[in-house]
C-alpha cells in the first residue's frame, strides 16, 4: 500500500498543502495543517517550501547549490538568514547581524518570512513526521528538464507550471475547498510541485542538497542525510533534498 505525503507551501494566511492524492488543505498554522491532513490519514512525509536547518555563522551551501541548478530562475531562493538574525526585532538590525556573521545583508522578503521560518524551526524539533526542505522551482526545473522561461506570478508562468506538473500525472482539482479559497494560484502550484518531491522521496528516489546548516544543538550536518546529534538531543528529522538525485 503506498504511504500518503504532503507537499507545503506558505501562503499570506497561512499555509497551503497539497497531498499525494491531490487532496488540498489549509492551516493557519504548520501544525493545524498537518492535523486536517491526517484526518484522511496519516502521513508518512512532509515537504515544505521553507528554510530548514538555519546558519550560524556561514551561508547555506545548499542554497548555492539549488540557485546554480534552476538557471534564470535562481532569484527565487534566497539565502537563508542566520538565526540572531531572525530573532532581531527590526529589519535593519536583522541585516546588520547577517552581514556581520556572512558578509551579506538581509533582503525584506527573507525577513518578512521570519516567523514562517521560525514557525517550522519549532515545529520540526518535535513532531513525529518526517519533514524535508524542497524548492518548487528546483522540482519544477528537474521535471523538465531545463529552468523554466516565465515566473511563477505570470499567466505565461501558472499554464507552464501546470503543463509540467500534468506531464507527471499531477492535476490539481479546480475545488481545493478552504485551500482555494484563501491560497495565491502559484502558492498551491508550489505545494504541488513539493508534494511529487515527497513523494519521491517516500520511495527512496531523493538524496541532500549539500548543506551547511546546524539542526538544534548547533552540530552541523555538511553531505550527510543523517544529522549528527547529542544522545540526549531528539531526532531530528528535517533534510534538504533534491528532488531527484537517483535515477529512476
Amino acid at each position: 500500500m503506498s504511504v500518503r505525503v504532503i507537499g507545503v507551501d506558505a501562503c499570506k494566511a497561512g499555509w497551503v498543502g497539497i497531498s499525494g492524492e491531490r487532496r488540498g488543505y489549509f492551516g493557519a498554522t504548520i501544525e493545524q495543517l498537518i492535523s486536517s491532513a491526517e484526518q484522511d490519514g496519516p502521513l508518512a512525509v512532509v515537504a515544505i517550501d521553507i528554510p530548514i536547518g538555519l546558519p550560524v555563522d556561514v551561508p547555506r551551501q545548499a542554497d548555492v547549490l539549488a540557485r546554480r541548478l534552476i538557471g534564470k530562475r535562481s532569484s527565487s531562493v534566497f539565502s537563508t538568514p542566520v538565526r540572531a538574525a531572525l530573532l532581531a526585532a527590526t529589519h535593519a538590525e536583522a541585516s546588520a547581524l547577517n552581514r556581520a556573521a556572512t558578509g551579506k545583508g538581509l533582503s525584506q522578503q527573507a525577513y518578512a518570512l521570519r516567523s514562517k521560518i521560525l514557525e517550522v524551526d519549532a515545529w520540526s524539533r518535535t513532531t513525529h513526521h518526517q519533514v524535508i526542505e524542497s524548492h518548487p522551482e528546483l522540482c519544477f526545473a528537474t521535471i523538465a528538464g531545463h529552468p523554466l522561461a516565465h515566473r511563477k506570478s505570470t499567466w505565461a508562468g501558472v499554464e507552464e507550471r501546470r503543463r509540467i506538473l500534468a506531464a507527471v500525472g499531477i492535476a490539481v482539482p479546480s475545488d481545493l475547498g478552504l485551500a482555494g479559497e484563501l491560497a495565491a494560484v502559484d502558492d498551491v502550484l508550489d505545494a504541488a510541485a513539493v508534494s511529487w518531491t515527497a513523494q519521491r522521496h517516500a520511495e527512496g528516489r531523493t538524496g541532500p542538497l549539500s548543506g551547511n546548516f546546524s539542526p538544534p544543538g548547533g552540530h552541523l550536518f555538511p553531505h550527510s542525510a543523517s544529522p549528527l546529534r547529542r544522545p540526549d538531543q531528539p531526532p531530528w528529522p528535517a533534510q534538504v533534498v533534491g528532488p531527484c538525485t537517483k535515477p529512476d
